[in-house]
């Protein structure tokens, strides 16, 4: 399985402005791919091959006047950038065909030099290399200095170079994962259990546990505002209005990191301890379109359950995602009763049919594991019941309270 362990840069001012023409360089080769592919297409003729690009675009490009800056770059890095190309119009193609999953990519799209995010890519081919006091050796920039926050386990594969909104630079590696010591770090347990979502808390846990939720967008929006309205005023292209745009760079990048940490850990601790997890697999992109667009984004539930997926395959464990129509809020976890939609204010209701009383968020989380067939029946059976679509009354935002709304 391969992963990626990111670390954070502090390269020099030489490197800076050697890391800027290598950023400059890829960026000029990957648009150079786009327009001939682009006249190719205008003139009814076919596509010129990856091999023919790289011929044209960068051997006999370095020996022109216009283009002779190339030889100033690692190859390899005008190489990747090729290979990028080429990549995206793969994923558009297959898009078109209907073969590749989830939203249709579009057709690449020039690179501007006014993006605030630049990367470049090293492979083993660059000749690389991490000196023995701990700084990464790049091709025509130099040994940079590495901010190592833990050790890689295995020898990476190339490294890919970033830089991103708020200025900052990292170095990000690819791992290939030893299957044998990441099952060794992770012994098997017994233990299951189910996730239920929510806004109020970050997540309800089956056995009873709840998970606040830390709002980081919502808690940092003050700074943000202000930082923003300084923006606004600066004028356009000054040095000044610069520096403001790092400033909100750099706050959005602090809330992002926080969610980021927050996701991590919560999402270790679930996997160290549950060798199942069940968890529902919610409309996310619909829920962003409405009134709570913003918690649900400060949330980010998406990155939590990806982060689920990938750990769940990499330590051995079992996560199953039920529909998002199954009517975990509306059925009773004692006795299997659907007692009917609530609207989101009713935090606790009691079954009309055993009597019992239910904490909402805890009733959807065993719901969640028993749709999962996670839960276990008295003769030790698991328990998987058929699918049961959601009334239409259940969508929405009905009696939804203002000052939760507002929160």
């Amino acid at each position: 399985m391969q992963l990626r362990y990111s670390f954070r840069l502090y390269p020099d001012s030489g490197q800076r402005t050697a890391l800027a023409k290598a950023f400059g360089c890829a960026r000029v080769v990957f648009n150079d791919a786009v327009r001939a592919r682009e006249d190719a297409r205008r003139a009814g003729e076919a596509f010129p091959a990856a091999g023919e690009l790289s011929k044209k675009l960068i051997t006999a490009a370095k020996q022109t006047a216009s283009r002779a800056w190339l030889g100033e770059v690692s190859s390899v890095v005008l190489q990747q950038s090729l290979r990028d190309a080429e990549a995206a119009y793969r994923n558009f193609f297959a898009s078109l065909k209907g073969e590749r999953k989830g939203v249709k990519t579009g057709a690449p799209r020039f690179k501007s030099r006014k993006d605030k995010r630049q990367s470049i890519r090293f492979t083993a081919n660059a000749r690389w290399s991490i000196t023995d006091s701990g700084r990464l050796n790049l091709p025509k920039v130099g040994a940079v200095k590495v901010k190592w926050s833990r050790t890689l386990p295995a020898q990476p594969s190339s490294v890919t170079v970033i830089k991103d909104a708020a200025g900052r630079y990292f170095a990000s590696f690819v791992i290939d994962t030893d299957s044998a010591a990441d099952a060794a770090r992770m012994p098997d347990t017994d233990h299951t259990i189910g996730i239920d979502l929510g806004l109020t808390h970050f997540a309800a846990l089956s056995d009873g546990t709840k998970i606040d939720s830390p709002r980081f967008l919502r808690r940092a929006e003050k700074k943000l505002k202000r930082a923003q309205r300084e923006l606004s005023r600066k004028q356009k292209g000054s040095k000044n209005r610069e520096k403001a745009r790092l400033k909100v760079a750099r706050a959005h990048a602090k809330v992002a990191d926080a969610r980021h940490e927050f996701h991590h850990q919560l999402s270790t601790k679930l996997i160290r301890d549950n060798q199942a997890i069940g968890v529902e697999d919610l409309a996310v992109k619909g829920l962003a379109r409405t009134r709570l667009a913003k918690s649900v984004h400060d949330a980010g539930w998406s990155a939590f359950v990806h982060m689920l997926e990938y750990k769940a395959a990499r330590y051995g464990r079992t996560l199953v995602k039920i529909g998002r129509f199954e009517p975990t809020s509306q059925t009773c976890s004692a006795c299997g009763i659907k007692d009917g939609p609530k609207p989101l204010n009713v935090r606790e209701w009691t079954c009309t049919a055993c009597g019992s009383l239910h904490d909402r968020d805890h009733n959807a989380a065993i719901n969640v594991k028993t749709a999962a067939g996670l839960a276990v029946s008295a003769c030790g059976a698991p328990v998987r019941p058929g699918l049961v679509p959601a009334q239409r009354e259940e969508t929405g935002s009905h009696g939804f309270p203002s000052e939760l709304r507002a929160a």
